[in-house]
């Protein structure tokens, strides 16, 4: 098996990108969350040319690459005093399972430590069967759940973790 390589986005990621988290957006909201609703969400947030922005500003942090594919994304930020976030995170799911996640996440990891953070924070879909356990397994520990009420008058639900980080 050729090695995973974790590497800064390019533009030329954009469109794996936007595949990988449109897919993993939707399956973490499937049964939740109307069509109507997620076609407004991915519209909004995975359009190619919001990714192409999003890369250049830095929103997403690293890619994960098999061969030349991207398989897997992260973006985060610094969003206070010595506080971070994981905003996205997603895996191609013929490749999740495998530890990608878990080099994406120490990638940003350690680039937020040497910006100064020393707790990041997450939101995690209710119910997300593959994101929780992969939070928690990792030191996250649940903090509060937040309601948001979308365009479409839904509720959508995050359950919030955060960690010590160093």
């Amino acid at each position: 098996m050729t090695k995973i390589s974790i590497e800064k986005p390019k533009k030329e990621h954009a469109e794996m990108i936007r595949k990988i988290c449109s897919t993993g957006w939707r399956q973490t909201v499937e049964g939740k969350l109307s069509e109507e609703c997620q076609n407004q969400t991915v519209d909004f947030w995975y359009k190619l040319n919001r990714i192409e922005k999003d890369i250049e500003n830095g929103s997403y942090s690293y890619v994960a690459l098999f061969d030349s594919e991207v398989v897997g994304v992260i973006g985060g930020g610094i969003t206070g005093d010595n506080v971070s976030e994981v905003f996205v995170l997603y895996i191609d799911e013929k490749y999740r399972y495998q530890g990608i996640g878990r080099l994406l996440l120490e990638a940003l990891t350690k680039d937020q430590v040497a910006l100064g953070a020393t707790r990041q924070w997450v939101s995690v879909q209710e119910g997300n069967h593959r994101g929780i356990p992969f939070y928690e397994a990792r030191g996250y520990i649940f903090q509060e759940k937040k309601i948001t009420v979308t365009e479409t008058g839904e509720e959508q639900v995050s359950l919030r973790f955060a960690r010590a980080i160093s």
